[in-house]
């Protein structure tokens, strides 16, 4: 069944509070990169140009409850007061309001005073300790706030907190555009991808892909795993990977990968590796299988790169999800550029980045605009492709 989408619900003179992802990075005062704030406009202009009350509700960064200290600390770094500039900036001919309160007679009275089309902008939701608990009180309390909920935080649907699934189960509720465009092209790759499907995954941990990469070796045609978690899998294979990452705890789980995935695995066949992390003095290509001791895998080396390019090679559907070495040192980066020049150069395809430091890897690169698809939600992706159910999605009202 699909999702009531913002389209569905009457939004003239409503109050419409909407859940976004302004989870940014930033230093001191200054924004770092606005894209999730720019994902989200679509959603807003679209309610305040309907009539709309709108008010907004985020977290930024993490707030420690458990220390009173490190909480005020945190809560000054993490002020959504920068966020409230930038927005206004970028919908100069709208009112965009902002209330340093996450509840009291101060929020109350800045939702009263806002007029149609208007924007309101209230204090990061992680101030509130009951937030992440998602406290009962707490959601009600917000949703007190208003007439209807929109859920258009990709990046955050993953979690069950107030203000994702406390609100909706006491409002009538939609997704907004950036969740529809979210749950069409991922939902396209996982119900009904036009096949060949080759998955990418790469990143440190096996760990954190464990339920990805058992599912898609039931849905894709091929599953590329580069990245750290590779050296896992090298040695499930009984090769010495020298002091690179490895999860030994893991081991066991990247064998029943190898049996299962026979003929739709593939593995890196050569590795650049390093005789120190941080400030090498020896940097070669060997084989796979030959990491001597004392070196770290740091990418993957030439060969790997033809063979992945030649494994992507008339893909019609493509996820990708993970750097292929520690691509933020220029000289370990050549696998994670030649993966994204591989994806982005097919024709007829589509593909699709599933969030985090790949999403950032091909913005960086200039490849942004050739793919299909780039996630806001890292984690949501992943947990989406595993096939889970997202509480801040199964919350949300069916057409």
């Amino acid at each position: 069944m699909a999702k009531k989408s913002i389209k569905d619900l009457d939004v003239n003179g409503k109050r419409v509070i909407v859940r976004v992802d302004f989870n940014v990075p930033h230093k001191g005062e200054t924004i770092t990169d606005d894209n999730r704030i720019v994902a989200a406009l679509p959603t807003i202009t679209y309610l305040a140009e309907n009539n709309a009350k709108v008010i907004l509700l985020s977290h930024l960064g993490k707030v420690d409850h458990k220390d009173p200290e490190k909480c005020e600390s945190d809560k000054a770094k993490n002020d959504m007061a920068i966020v409230a500039k930038r927005l206004q900036e970028l919908l100069p001919e709208r009112r965009v309001h902002y209330v340093n309160a996450t509840r009291g007679e101060a929020l109350e009275n800045a939702v009263k005073e806002l007029n149609e089309g208007e924007i309101l902008l209230m204090q990061n939701t992680r101030y509130e300790k009951g937030e992440s608990k998602n406290d009962p009180e707490l959601g009600e309390y917000w949703a007190s706030l208003a007439d209807l909920y929109v859920s258009d935080a990709f990046g955050s649907v993953h979690r069950a907190h107030a203000s994702t699934v406390g609100i909706p189960s006491h409002l009538p509720s939609a997704v907004g555009f950036l969740i529809e465009k979210e749950l069409k092209y991922l939902g396209a790759a996982l119900d009904d991808p036009k096949r060949p499907f080759v998955a990418v995954l790469g990143g440190a941990k096996v760990s954190d892909k464990i339920a990805v990469i058992e599912n898609l070796l039931k849905i894709a045609d091929k599953v590329i795993v580069g990245g750290g978690m590779a050296y896992t899998f090298y040695k499930a294979k009984g090769w010495n990977v020298g002091t690179s990452l490895l999860e030994e705890d893991k081991v066991e789980v990247a064998k029943k990968f190898i049996e299962e995935g026979k003929d739709k695995l593939v593995l890196p066949i050569d590795t650049v590796i390093a005789n120190d992390f941080d400030n090498p003095t020896e940097v070669k290509t060997v084989n796979s299988n030959e990491i001597p001791d004392g070196f770290m895998g740091m990418d993957i080396g030439p060969k790997t790169i033809e063979l992945f390019t030649n494994e992507l090679a008339g893909a019609k559907t493509v996820f990708w999800n993970g750097p292929m070495g520690v691509f933020e040192k220029e000289e370990f980066a050549k696998g994670t550029i030649g993966v994204c020049k591989a994806i982005a150069n097919l024709d007829d395809c589509m593909s699709i980045i599933g969030g985090g430091d790949s999403a950032s890897a091909a913005k960086n690169l200039g490849y942004g605009d050739k793919f299909t698809h780039i996630s806001t939600g890292g984690g949501a992706s992943l947990e989406y492709m595993e096939g889970k159910e997202l509480p801040g999605i199964a919350i949300i009202e069916e057409k």
